[in-house]
């Protein structure tokens, strides 16, 4: 039987308003809505007074007033970004600007992919990379930030892109976990700077953890959030199960496969789900249950070993 992940779609919010979502959390969501999304991107406050701004957001102008509005009155003292993603890093050069704060991150988009894997061909550049931002300074595991009251600790987390993070609140025991984990929908693995194997690692890592609640960057929290990584967890090897299977059936391109394993399958997440089916069998190209008439590529063609 399938892993049911007991997805959380139910999210009221008004846009453009700064939201209060815990005493030391406040959240304005950006109005960019879309399949990959959700709802539009959560940027959150962290502290009063001297604060943090996790995920700037979009380069769009309401949502940076909105969000400079929130904090007209205090100082920000932190730009944090746990990935470059379109949808989360490039509003950092505004913010920055307007209030003189620095930004924090692993570093710029790509810096965390291995140099070779499994010989995938990694000029090979996925949508939606935010190319521009370079952190102030670097962030690596276990690294800390503070204000009056708070702590924001990082926990490197690659796979849905190299250079993702999450970090830890332990005044109030909550995760921001980006995209790392989301209540409203999986995560997409897009090689050649996703990595399934490192995505698989980073949600094992999230395990060890004591957090109570996850603050993704779209859609609502996550409370009890352990059997939902280990739903997430299960749900991926279901699917390499899935494809492997299609493989042995004498399926040999991507776009065969997700014909067959992603039955009903909104049209427009169809490249999408090319993408994860690559990544995972890039993955399994590593396992060596799998290999490819040449380097992994969406135009390759693939087969059971």
């Amino acid at each position: 039987m399938a892993t049911e992940i007991p997805f959380r779609r139910d999210f009221a919010f008004r846009y453009g308003e700064v939201e209060t979502l815990s005493p030391l959390i406040r959240r304005v969501v950006a109005r960019n809505a879309s399949p990959f999304t959700f709802k539009g991107t959560g940027t959150y406050i962290v502290g009063r007074g001297k604060v943090a701004i996790i995920d700037p957001g979009p380069a769009m102008d309401d949502h940076i007033a909105a969000v400079l509005g929130a904090v007209a009155h205090e100082t920000v003292t932190h730009i944090v970004v746990t990935h470059t993603h379109l949808d989360h890093s490039p509003a950092a050069a505004a913010v920055k600007q307007a209030t003189g704060a620095r930004s924090f991150g692993f570093g710029p988009h790509g810096s965390g992919r291995a140099e070779e894997r499994a010989g995938i061909e990694l000029g090979v550049v996925e949508e939606g990379g935010d190319h521009e931002f370079r952190p102030d300074i670097v962030l690596r595991d276990g690294d800390t930030l503070n204000g009056p009251g708070w702590s924001l600790t990082a926990t490197e987390t690659p796979g849905h892109t190299s250079n993702h993070l999450c970090f830890a609140l332990p005044e109030e025991q909550v995760l921001f976990t980006g995209d790392h984990v989301m209540g409203w929908s999986t995560s997409v693995i897009a090689p050649p700077d996703g990595d399934m194997s490192a995505y698989l690692r980073s949600l094992d890592k999230l395990l060890k953890r004591d957090d109570a609640r996850y603050w993704p960057t779209h859609g609502p929290a996550i409370d009890d959030p352990k059997p939902y990584v280990r739903a997430f967890i299960a749900h991926r090897r279901e699917r390499t199960d899935a494809i492997l299977a299609r493989l042995r059936a004498g399926d040999r391109t991507i776009p065969e496969i997700v014909a067959k394993v992603y039955i009903g399958l909104d049209p427009r997440l169809t490249a999408a789900a090319g993408r994860s089916v690559l990544a995972h069998l890039i993955a399994m190209i590593e396992r060596g249950i799998a290999e490819s008439d040449g380097p992994p590529s969406p135009t390759a063609r693939f087969r059971p070993r």
